[in-house]
């Protein structure tokens, strides 16, 4: 059987694995994960399409890594509940809840009402200290914006790979807040074109 030819997209997994690298040794690197953040809104809003989320995902390349290429996936079906409309616009929900509140920390620590706090809320429930990726001194508002976005980025890191594992490549992408939302945006934009 004639092995398919690896696409460029296919080493994006290279980029996740940066992002989570750099961000462990200078939490400031933690902000680069705006980026995975705005282009599949971004390419969801002009462009109609969940192509991010389909070929360009490094995160979603990392799973199939780590699934396929290196065999570590179980490859079982995920429960059904997992695809529903209820779990993942509840996920969804859940998701901007923990968002809302990093960015409403950050301005606590950018008004001074509050300090900086060095840590990773890991698995929306552990603060884990992370001071040794403070290394440089940048705002306080900044550092706490870093800090919590790393915490958001690598939970739903651990999570996917651990579907990885117990299930198939790429499970958490059934239900990932940023493909939901870009979800939505096609499918509204669909209505727009047909009412049109």
């Amino acid at each position: 059987m004639k092995q398919q030819r690896k696409k460029w997209s296919d080493y994006l997994w290279i980029v996740s694995a940066t992002y989570f690298t750099l961000g462990f040794f200078n939490i400031v690197f933690a902000w680069l994960g705006v980026i995975c953040f705005l282009i599949p809104l971004l390419m969801a809003i002009f462009g109609g399409t969940k192509g991010y989320c389909n070929n360009y995902c490094g995160r979603g390349q990392l799973f199939l890594l780590i699934g396929n290429t290196l065999k570590l996936s179980r490859r079982r079906l995920a429960p059904r509940w997992l695809s529903s409309r209820w779990f993942r616009n509840g996920f969804l929900v859940f998701f901007l809840f923990f968002f809302v509140q990093m960015v409403y920390i950050t301005v606590l620590v950018a008004q001074g009402a509050s300090s900086l706090s060095e840590t990773i809320h890991l698995l929306w429930t552990f603060h884990v200290p992370w001071h040794w990726a403070y290394p440089v001194a940048v705002e306080p508002w900044r550092a706490q914006f870093a800090f919590g976005l790393y915490g958001i980025m690598l939970t739903s890191l651990i999570v996917g790979v651990l579907l990885t594992v117990f299930f198939r490549p790429r499970t958490w992408c059934v239900f990932c807040p940023m493909g939901n939302m870009t979800q939505m945006i096609c499918k509204a934009k669909n209505k727009q074109y047909d009412g049109k």
